[in-house]
């Protein structure tokens, strides 16, 4: 995080949050570039993840321009339920535990249209919600969300 900003010379404006157990490490900028300058693996690696990053970016774009709220976050529940299940066994629910403002963030709209879709979600039998944690029941009923 934040290499971005030190290779285009500019602030870093982004803030982040943990989701699970994490370590966090200080790298100081001179020395970032001074291993970049030794280095012959690091630039390499640099440059291929910059190229995953924008590719990323223009799926995103195309994404959000493309798909409405509700196959977006469909979508990103699919992708944070193969994420997040640990010892799976087919049939097993898997539980997503994280803030509807961060959900509405990652989907790209407000609170209240997550809270909507969330109760819709419930009502088809999709999920069901603990608290913030959601449970997904049926990945099938989102796949056909997603037009998958």
């Amino acid at each position: 995080m934040g290499y971005h900003a030190l290779l285009a010379e500019e602030r870093y404006p982004d803030s982040a949050a943990v989701l699970e157990d994490s370590e966090i490490a200080f790298i100081p900028k001179e020395d970032f570039f001074e291993v970049l300058e030794k280095s012959k693996v690091l630039p390499q690696r640099l440059l291929k993840t910059l190229s995953h990053e924008f590719f990323v970016l223009a799926n995103s774009i195309a994404l959000f321009a493309q798909r409405s709220v509700r196959e977006r976050f469909a979508m990103q529940l699919v992708l944070m339920r193969e994420k997040y299940k640990e010892n799976f066994t087919p049939g097993m629910a898997v539980e997503i535990n994280m803030s509807r403002e961060d959900l509405a963030s990652l989907v790209g709209t407000a609170r209240e249209n997550i809270l909507r879709i969330l109760k819709d979600f419930k009502e088809e039998g999709i999920l069901e919600t603990k608290g913030r944690k959601i449970i997904i029941k049926d990945v099938n009923k989102l796949l056909v969300v997603v037009n998958y």
